[in-house]
């Protein structure tokens, strides 16, 4: 394999990968609204001479080079985030511009910067030869990843191509990592807490039971779980908790690999007669993170748990959200809004395809342009701070998932969102070397080196 070669073709393809960008950043497609932009990657494929290309009835729009039975995927969610307060940028968010160095625009980095060096890493392996035979590409761009992780691989997994799962090797993330090869992440949950109250005339609020007053002493409890130490003394003992071998000791050194576990509240909602009433109920979202050691219902317990959770009995409900809203093509995909903690073994097949890459092409550490090394002083092989599909193609499938992708996590729901020029053609150079140096011969059956647990609904 010429690596200097297929840096080569890479660095050619680097206008097509730009122009490719700010055509699908021009194109606002939150989750559920992906349609323009699923129809642009379409046509870009269907330009570069893909195999096949489908749209599944999610909406996922999948590009296939190659004819063998394994396959290799690469995904790239293509939904964003919206643009919050517009004053908060500088340009159009949509428009963008581009300099010598980066492109401006919602999801740069997050992530329709990955899936322009997916689309072109595979065009590379086709305009070269470095498919290996009896292999497939699957290049995804999926939908839906920013309101539920991994939704739509549960949809590609037992709806859209039930028949390929087995056959998958393994999967690329294309999601940001500042230059790194992530094995793994934390995993998250969406907890809803509602607390019922008795209304009156606020004139009079003592005949009244006010659920927002009870919702205040709960989210100082949840407040103390994300901050408090775990001391002995300590009551309401903080999620730090898990990084210590007293309180994990199955799981505290890879809880101390992906970092503890994180609670915040998200969002909060009450019901009232009127301006001049004690509020009847009061309901808060949570956003947990979870770390390795703690699984669904220890999340749940654990706010069921808290001692103003106790207090207010019977009138404080604690459940776990479910998601059901219609992708753009209509389509429903129920599941729960719990999406598993993951890592792979770093001496996995599939994540040393990658570190192998990388050390032919790149060297032994992290490159990337001037204006983004000051991210990328850490190891080469990390993990990601946030959530990715691999939730579900790992931690719910055990399919091998490992990332690698251009731009940087903290762009991620910024405003201002940029990724770097530099990052797509690297990107794309790596994904075109990896089939070839996949030894399938060093895979095994163990490549997790820790999955949370599913839960008992029954939600494939």
């Amino acid at each position: 394999m010429d690596f200097n070669q297929i840096k080569s073709a890479a660095a050619g393809y680097s206008a097509d990968m730009n122009r490719f960008l700010r055509a699908m950043i021009s194109h606002p497609s939150e989750s559920c609204e992906e349609k323009d932009v699923v129809m642009c990657i379409k046509a870009e494929m269907e330009k570069l001479g893909y195999d096949k290309v489908e749209i599944d009835g999610l909406g996922n729009v999948i590009g296939w080079m190659g004819d063998g039975e394994k396959i290799i995927a690469i995904d790239s969610h293509i939904d964003t985030v919206g643009v919050g307060n517009r004053d908060n940028w500088t340009h159009d968010p949509y428009e963008g511009y581009e300099d010598d160095a980066v492109i401006y625009g919602r999801g740069g980095s997050d992530q329709e910067g990955g899936m322009a060096s997916a689309v072109y890493g595979a065009k590379i392996m086709k305009d070269m030869g470095l498919i290996p035979a009896g292999y497939r590409i699957m290049v995804v761009g999926s939908v839906q990843e920013e309101d539920c992780d991994g939704m739509c691989w549960q949809y590609i997994v037992n709806k859209a191509y039930p028949q390929e799962k087995d056959k998958i090797e393994f999967v690329i993330s294309t999601e940001p990592t500042d230059g790194g090869i992530y094995r793994g992440h934390r995993g998250r949950m969406e907890i809803r807490v509602d607390v019922k109250g008795v209304s009156c005339h606020g004139s009079a609020p003592e005949r009244g039971d006010n659920a927002i007053y009870k919702m205040a002493d709960i989210l100082q409890d949840v407040r103390a779980l994300n901050e408090n130490d775990d001391a002995d003394g300590t009551e309401v003992k903080g999620l730090v908790k898990m990084l210590n071998p007293k309180y994990n000791p199955e799981h505290y050194e890879d809880a101390r690999f992906l970092g503890r576990g994180t609670c915040t509240t998200s969002q909060i909602f009450f019901t009232s007669p009127s301006r001049c009433a004690v509020a009847d109920s009061c309901s808060i979202s949570i956003d947990r993170r979870m770390t390795a050691g703690e699984t669904w219902d220890s999340c749940l317990q654990e706010i069921r748990d808290l001692p103003s959770v106790k207090k207010y009995g019977d009138d404080v409900k604690v459940s776990m959200y479910m998601y059901d809203r219609p992708s753009w093509t209509g389509e429903v995909y129920e599941t729960e809004c719990y999406f598993p903690t993951w890592i792979n073994k770093e001496n996995a097949a599939h994540v040393q395809a990658l570190v192998d890459a990388h050390h032919a092409l790149f060297g032994g550490e992290r490159i990337g342009p001037d204006g983004a090394m000051h991210l990328r002083h850490r190891p080469l092989i990390d993990k990601w701070t946030f959530s990715t599909n691999g939730v579900s193609i790992q931690g719910r499938y055990g399919i091998p998932c490992v990332g690698f992708g251009p731009g940087a996590e903290s762009q991620a729901h910024a405003p201002n969102e940029i990724t770097w020029k530099q990052d797509l053609v690297t990107c794309a150079a790596l994904y075109a070397a990896v089939p070839g140096l996949y030894k399938e011969e060093n895979k095994t059956s163990d490549v997790s080196q820790f999955r949370a647990t599913l839960t008992d609904n029954d939600i494939q």
